[in-house]
């Protein structure tokens, strides 16, 4: 099993929402988060005063799927979340050793 975590534009969630679920994932989790890359954030205008704004607000999206899927699912929300522009975010795929499901005490891909 792998972890996947997607860092993007928030109004890109939808897309990828429809390509994850398109796949057959049944799960996921959504974050609001701040941060910057090679984007470097961007300066606002407030009240006539310039100033850097240096986190960018993202989404993060977290699922956990077999990793057969993993191609699929990398090319899948790539097309979704890609605009072309700096900023269009990351794929981290981590390794998951074992993954319980509270309620009914399932482990592995049961538990998915």
């Amino acid at each position: 099993m792998r972890k996947i975590e997607i860092i993007t534009r928030p109004y890109k969630l939808e897309d990828i929402k429809k390509a994850l679920t398109d796949l057959g994932v049944k799960g996921m989790t959504v974050s609001e988060v701040k941060g910057f890359g090679r984007q470097r954030g961007h300066k606002e205008i407030y009240r006539g005063a310039e100033y850097q704004v240096d986190f960018v607000p993202k989404v993060k999206i977290e699922v956990v799927v077999d990793v057969a899927l993993v191609p699929k699912l990398l090319a899948s929300v790539q097309d979704a979340a890609r605009t072309g522009e700096v900023g269009d975010g990351k794929i981290f795929i981590l390794p998951v050793e074992d993954v319980v499901r509270i309620r009914t005490g399932e482990t592995g891909k049961d538990a998915i």
